[in-house]
């Protein structure tokens, strides 16, 4: 299997949202952007969030296990797929790169 590097590219707040619907809280992630995490043979990096991981790990797993071209042609590089984490008031996406170890 491939190593993929999974990288916090860009998080955005939905402020408007926050102030309608949430409860306020003092921390919602630790992850900022740039931090990169590898995942070896499908597993869930260390310090990934549990949350981010259920919605990465699918196309981790299909990248690492040699998949490409996720939704035929959808990304630039056949090896990589941008993927955001399910929180919508301050959504976290992500590059997933298959390495070629």
């Amino acid at each position: 299997m491939r190593t993929c590097r999974i990288t916090a590219v860009r998080q955005v707040e939905h402020r408007d949202l926050m102030a309608l619907y949430e409860n306020p809280i003092t921390h919602a992630c630790s992850i900022q952007e740039g931090d990169t995490f590898l995942s070896h043979e499908g597993q869930k990096p260390e310090g990934m969030c549990e949350s981010a991981w259920m919605n990465l790990a699918p196309f981790v797993l299909t990248l690492a296990a040699g998949g490409s071209n996720i939704y035929d042609g959808w990304m630039r590089n056949p090896d990589s797929a941008l993927i955001s984490c399910n929180d919508g008031f301050r959504p976290m996406s992500f590059l997933i790169e298959a390495l070629n170890d």
